[in-house]
C-alpha cells in the first residue's frame, strides 16, 4: 500500500515537473499533476492486480484523458493543458529505450518484443484519447452561439 502511495507522489512530482518544462501555466500546475498521478495510481494499481502492461496503459490513458476533458470544462482551458503533460506517466519511454538497447546489443529476439510493445502501448494511448474525446464530443451538447445579423 506504502509503495502504491509513494508511486502516485511519484507520478504526481514528475507530471508537475514536466509540465513546467512545457510552460504549462502556472494556474493548471496542480490539476495536470492531479491527472497524471490519477493515471500512474490506476496504472500501477493494474499491475499489481495482475494486468498486463498495454491494458494497464489503455486504463490509465482513459483516466488521464477524461480527467483533462473534465478539467477542461471545469477550468475554461483547452484540454491538451492538461493531456500533455498528465499523459507522461503512461508513455513508453523505457520500453523504446530497451528495444534500441538490444538492436544495438543484436538480440533480435528481445529487440522486437520492446518494439511491439512499445508501439501497442503508443496505439492504446491514442486509442483511449480518441475515445474519450469522441464520448466528449458526442454525449456533451454544445453552446450555440447566437449569430449577430
Amino acid at each position: 500500500m506504502m509503495e502504491l502511495f509513494l508511486v502516485t507522489a511519484g507520478c504526481f512530482l514528475a507530471v508537475v515537473g514536466y509540465a513546467v518544462l512545457v510552460e504549462t501555466p502556472g494556474k493548471y500546475l496542480l490539476q495536470a499533476g492531479f491527472a497524471g498521478a490519477c493515471g500512474g495510481w490506476v496504472y500501477f494499481f493494474g499491475m499489481q492486480k495482475g494486468l498486463d502492461t498495454v491494458p494497464a496503459c489503455f486504463l490509465s490513458a482513459l483516466v488521464i484523458s477524461l480527467l483533462a476533458h473534465i478539467f477542461a470544462r471545469i477550468f475554461k482551458a483547452p484540454v491538451t493543458v492538461f493531456l500533455i503533460a498528465g499523459i507522461l506517466p503512461t508513455v513508453p519511454g523505457a520500453g523504446m529505450y530497451r528495444a534500441v538497447y538490444y538492436i544495438i546489443s543484436d538480440d533480435r529476439t528481445q529487440a522486437s518484443y520492446y518494439l511491439i510493445q512499445t508501439l501497442e502501448i503508443a496505439g492504446v494511448i491514442a486509442l483511449a484519447i480518441f475515445i474519450v474525446d469522441a464520448v466528449f464530443r458526442i454525449g456533451l451538447p454544445r453552446r450555440q452561439e447566437k449569430r449577430k445579423l
